[in-house]
């Protein structure tokens, strides 16, 4: 059969990579087939579909009878709609200064999700039990917001992972205080796999409440899902989501492409290759003189410090950002469809330009 023809160009080159960021990536054929299937006839809409009907138990099988799945458009969507169903309008959230709730989402927790941020800094991104008491009180404080919700990344901003006991710690502590435990998990995925571990060990085994499953960082073409992980812990998922301008009318194309990734063992596959081509990069990297890499790899992230002039010129031939432009800082990212090739390329190009 011929493929179906289109009056859509290709606009760039598809054998161009670079290490700027995971979102980078392209959607996973994987996923693309099954967006196909998911085409053709009518199917309900808004999330009343077979689709996003089956996606539930799937969701369970990961993460246990209870959990339910509400699909989004992305993760900033699934960061502000979780955690504004565990918070009163009064409610803040302690989250570490690095996160991308604080850092990444221009505000949108604050100016569309109402919440308040209390930030502790974190050297390596994660909390603990001491970092969230600088901001855990004053809760009968009416001039102080609420503090209602400890939100965690895993892996991190920086690329660190939390290990289960970790994250168990942080859910006791912040529970012992009446708070619910939000866990980001747009790169879940590359966290488990490098611990070797199913997802709920990271998440409702360990106590968290609610979690922002991404899929768009591990080969998905869009979509992120809100799961509820205690049900007693939030409430009017359905309105809040719409409110917040997150419920697909076709939800049947987000629910399949999680289906995709989740149902077997695509999430895993995906992201411990990327974990993996990281690795292969950090241990180029650590035999250039005059590079330093700044924290642990963990999962698919590279934070290295080098000259900037260096960078600049390398820029030019591989795509990544700075991420403290001053310090020299830069943030190399892996993804599932990065090669050896791809990676062994940068290594190489990073040595000529130190030794200009």
């Amino acid at each position: 059969m011929n493929p179906p023809k289109t009056d859509a160009r290709r606009h760039h080159d598809p054998d161009v990579r670079g290490f700027a960021s995971d979102n980078y990536a392209g959607a996973h054929p994987e996923v693309l087939a099954a967006l196909a299937l998911a085409n053709g006839g009518h199917e309900v809409a808004y999330g009343e579909d077979a689709y996003t009907e089956n996606l539930q138990q799937v969701v369970r099988s990961h993460f246990g009878p209870t959990a339910e799945a509400f699909p989004v458009f992305n993760g900033t969507g699934a960061n502000v709609v979780a955690l504004q169903a565990v918070t009163d309008r009064w409610g803040a959230v302690i989250c570490a200064e690095s996160a991308h709730i604080n850092v990444d989402e221009c505000g949108a927790p604050e100016r569309v999700g109402g919440l308040k941020l209390l930030t502790v800094p974190a050297p390596d991104g994660k909390l603990t039990p001491e970092l969230i008491d600088r901001q855990a009180y004053g809760w009968d404080d009416e001039h102080r917001a609420m503090p209602q919700v400890v939100s965690i990344a895993q892996a991190t901003e920086l690329g660190t992972v939390y290990t289960p006991d970790e994250i168990r710690a942080l859910c006791e502590h912040a529970h012992a205080h009446g708070m619910k435990v939000h866990l980001d998990g747009s790169r879940l995925a590359n966290a488990a796999a490098t611990l070797n571990v199913p997802m709920r060990t990271l998440t409702n085994a360990a106590g968290v409440d609610i979690l922002s499953l991404g899929g768009t960082k591990n080969g998905a073409l869009f979509g992120e899902a809100v799961v509820v992980l205690n049900q007693d812990a939030v409430s009017h998922m359905k309105h809040l989501r719409k409110l917040s301008m997150q419920l697909a009318s076709k939800m049947r194309f987000v629910s399949v492409q999680l289906e995709a990734l989740l149902a077997r063992d695509l999430w895993l596959r995906n992201a411990g290759h990327a974990n993996e081509m990281a690795q292969r990069l950090a241990e180029g990297v650590r035999a250039v003189h005059g590079v330093e890499i700044l924290y642990p790899v963990q999962a698919n992230a590279i934070f290295a410090r080098l000259p900037h002039d260096v960078s600049e010129r390398l820029q030019k031939r591989f795509r990544f950002y700075f991420w403290d432009e001053a310090a020299g800082d830069v943030r190399w990212m892996c993804a599932f469809d990065t090669t050896e090739e791809d990676v062994d390329a940068f290594v190489a190009a990073l040595k000529e330009e130190m030794a200009r």
